[in-house]
C-alpha cells in the first residue's frame, strides 16, 4: 500500500519540504486514486443527491480499510435533522451506532483511512482527531468549498476563532495527516494525470449541480444556522 497512509512526524523532513502539503510529498499511488473517486462516484453521492433534495449541504465522508480500501461506511450531511451533523460527524456517528449493535464490525481508528468529499472543518478535522483516526483525504479544498460551493464558513471560523489563513492549519501534526486527492494525482505520470483530472472534473460538474439545488432551497431549512 503508499506510504502515504503513515503520520510522518520525523524531525529529519528536508527543510525544503516544510511549507509543501503532505500529498504533495506523498507521491503516486494509482489504486488508491481510484478507488477513492470509485467510492465517491458510486457510494458518497447516491447519498448526498438525495440528502440535496431534503435541504442538506453536499458534503460526505467515508470510511475504508487501509489494508484493502474496502468500504466499512458511507455517510453525507443531515444538518436540516442536526446542525452538528456534518458529513464526517455523521458518518463517525452512523458507525458507532453500527458497530454497536455488531461488535463484529469494528475497525481500529489506526486501521482507517478517513476519506472527505470536501477538506474538513475545524469540527470534522476535530472530531477525526477525537475518534483516533489518524489520517483523512479530501477532494475539494476549502477554497473549493467558499468560490466554487459558495459555502465558506469553513475558511470564516479557521480565521474568526483560530487566526489562521486559508492553509494555515498543520496538515501534518501529533493526530493526523491530511492528503490532497488532488496533490496526490498531480503526482502522477502526465497521461494518468490527465485521466484522473478529467474524471475529477466530472465529478465537480454533479456536484456543481448538487450545490446549485441546496443553495436554491437552503432559506427553507430551519435546523442549519449557518447556510
Amino acid at each position: 500500500m503508499t506510504k502515504s497512509f503513515k503520520n510522518k512526524n520525523s524531525a529529519s523532513t528536508a527543510r525544503g519540504n516544510d511549507r509543501k502539503r503532505p500529498g504533495e510529498l506523498a507521491g503516486c499511488d494509482p489504486n488508491l486514486i481510484e478507488r477513492l473517486l470509485s467510492v465517491l462516484e458510486t457510494e458518497i453521492i447516491p447519498l448526498t443527491q438525495d440528502g440535496v433534495r431534503q435541504g442538506n449541504k453536499i458534503f460526505g465522508a467515508a470510511m475504508l480499510k487501509k489494508a484493502d480500501l474496502s468500504t466499512v461506511i458511507v455517510g453525507t450531511n443531515h444538518e436540516t435533522e442536526n446542525p452538528l451533523w456534518h458529513g464526517e460527524i455523521y458518518t463517525i456517528n452512523q458507525y458507532y451506532e453500527m458497530v454497536n449493535r455488531d461488535e463484529s464490525q469494528r475497525v481500529d481508528p489506526k486501521d482507517i483511512l478517513f476519506f472527505s468529499t470536501h477538506e474538513p472543518c475545524t469540527l470534522c478535522s476535530s472530531a477525526i482527531a477525537w475518534a483516533g483516526y489518524d489520517n483523512f483525504y479530501y477532494l475539494f479544498s476549502h477554497e473549493d468549498s467558499r468560490d466554487a460551493f459558495k459555502i465558506g464558513h469553513d475558511l470564516k471560523i479557521l480565521k474568526a476563532v483560530f487566526k489562521h489563513d486559508p492553509g494555515g492549519y498543520a496538515r501534518q501534526n501529533d493526530y493526523w495527516t491530511a492528503f490532497s486527492v488532488v496533490d496526490l494525482i498531480n503526482n502522477c505520470d502526465a497521461p494518468s494525470k490527465t485521466q484522473f483530472l478529467k474524471r475529477v472534473e466530472r465529478i465537480k460538474q454533479i456536484y456543481d449541480d448538487m450545490s446549485d439545488i441546496y443553495q436554491t432551497h437552503k432559506g427553507e431549512a430551519k435546523n442549519i444556522p449557518l447556510k
